[in-house]
């Protein structure tokens, strides 16, 4: 199915290119707006008709464990946080799902992650195209690219490397789920199985109603699962290149750098400052062992960045907690991964705008690169929307709910950034609410990639320049 579908888009994007398009008389502009529009449109068509086909089977008297089905909207909410890989929930994936169910939400889980990772590197190298062939040759020499046309061998890869990192954290954490923690024998493989599944998509549903509380402490199956997470969320560019390059940091190309450097940062503070303000909270790490909080709040360090797995309550973390983990999920981790937000490269860029700014330099280097504009405005651009929506729904948020600034913050900033981590409250939320987050999952999930490549596609150069003017600022 995944061939056919993207032999499909490939066949669509060789009609639709500028330099291989049929309406060679058209402007431009217009050629690069029919260009990347219709392949959007057609990957957002296939996510809502994935979607609605995981509703429809979640529907069904098979689907639940009991004798009361689901509603329309917990199904169509569960279908489409398993297929945005969100990890939000308003039912218990373990009591209320039967296995019929609970396997329909692995699929979506799946299918999610490699969709989203496959569009994402199709949609990146199809801008190579949009250069010239010396363009082209120098850009792909220095990302290590696929050419557009090689559909079948990105999604193979994409395949095989989803389902490699899979079966390592499968065989990892299920001989400890069994050994150390009184599971079953079947039961360990099957939790093994979901849980090693949904880590590396960065889903964070959960068998369990308390996610991985249950084995707080245990270093051997949160660092894994965090490892898991962290795979999946850096993005298959990143994945290809250090599998290829892994001993020579040096040969990597900018986007692995920016993507390594900054996410490693922002995992290591993250998780320091998590230990240090939740270090003598009791509702969370205080009455811990010293061994398992400095475990379990490095593992939070790691879920904000759309692993969306908790092993303390959430919701019970102080307010400054609350607030860099809000930060972090807004943040995502890396391109053409499994984890949503605005991503770490877009974080870079603006942290190297505004250094060269402060140095008063009017060009933005890096590692021997000069970053384009059009990059600049592209994240800038990116930062503002996604601010802009959260910033919003908020706002509505907090007059038609009883909610508190915090909370309703924290859920909105996870449903944009389709992270899952939660403060309880998704639950209790009006469906209509509960529809409006679907909604955001849905646009945190597809939106960045398909914006950034619209923008990158709708370029367009003026005949003429006007006076140049300067309103204050600041």
């Amino acid at each position: 199915m995944f061939m056919a579908v993207f032999e499909r888009v490939r066949t669509l994007w060789d009609r639709l290119l500028p330099l291989r398009s049929r309406h060679q008389g058209m402007p431009a502009t217009q050629r690069a707006r029919t260009a990347w529009g219709k392949p959007a449109r057609a990957f957002l068509l296939m996510f809502v008709l994935v979607d609605l086909l995981g509703t429809g089977l979640l529907l069904t008297p098979a689907a639940t464990a009991g004798d009361e089905r689901l509603t329309l909207v917990e199904a169509m909410f569960t279908s489409t946080t398993s297929l945005a890989v969100c990890g939000l929930s308003v039912i218990s994936i373990g009591h209320d799902l039967s296995v019929f169910g609970q396997l329909v939400v692995l699929a979506l889980i799946q299918v999610g992650g490699i969709g989203i990772m496959t569009l994402a590197s199709l949609l990146g190298a199809a801008l190579i195209h949009r250069f010239s062939l010396r363009m082209q040759l120098n850009v792909q020499a220095e990302n290590r690219a696929q050419a557009v046309g090689d559909v079948r061998s990105i999604v193979s890869r994409v395949v095989i490397v989803c389902l490699t990192i899979e079966a390592v954290v499968f065989l990892v954490i299920t001989p400890r789920m069994w050994l150390s923690h009184g599971l079953g024998l079947g039961e360990a493989l099957y939790s093994g199985l979901f849980h090693s599944v949904s880590a590396f998509n960065n889903a964070g549903l959960s068998l369990y109603d308390e996610s991985l509380t249950r084995f707080s402490g245990d270093w051997i199956i949160l660092f894994t699962v965090a490892m898991a997470v962290i795979l999946g969320g850096i993005g298959f560019p990143v994945l290809l290149e250090l599998r290829h390059h892994w001993r020579s940091p040096r040969a990597w190309g900018l986007h692995t750098k920016i993507t390594i450097i900054t996410s490693a940062l922002l995992f290591g503070v993250t998780a320091f400052l998590v230990i240090l303000m939740e270090w003598n909270n009791p509702r969370t790490l205080g009455e811990l062992h010293w061994w398992a909080k400095i475990s379990d709040g490095f593992f939070h360090g790691i879920m904000p960045r759309s692993g969306g797995f908790n092993v303390t309550d959430t919701g019970a973390m102080y307010d400054s907690t609350l607030l860099l983990t809000i930060m972090m999920m807004f943040v995502g981790n890396g391109s053409a991964g499994t984890a949503g937000g605005i991503k770490v490269a877009t974080l870079a860029v603006l942290f190297l705008v505004v250094w060269s700014e402060a140095r008063a330099h009017t060009r933005v280097h890096v590692f021997g690169r000069r970053l384009a504009p059009d990059v600049i405005r592209q994240s800038l651009s990116l930062i503002f929307l996604s601010m802009t929506v959260v910033a919003i729904t908020t706002v509505f948020f907090l007059h038609t709910t009883p909610f508190t600034f915090m909370q309703t913050l924290f859920e909105v900033v996870s449903a944009v950034g389709v992270v899952g981590l939660s403060t309880g409250i998704t639950p209790d939320l009006a469906p209509w609410a509960q529809m409006t987050l679907s909604f955001l999952m849905i646009a945190g999930r597809i939106g960045p990639v398909t914006f950034v490549t619209a923008l990158a596609f709708r370029e367009r150069k003026r005949r003429y320049d006007l006076p140049e003017a300067r309103p204050m600022i600041g």
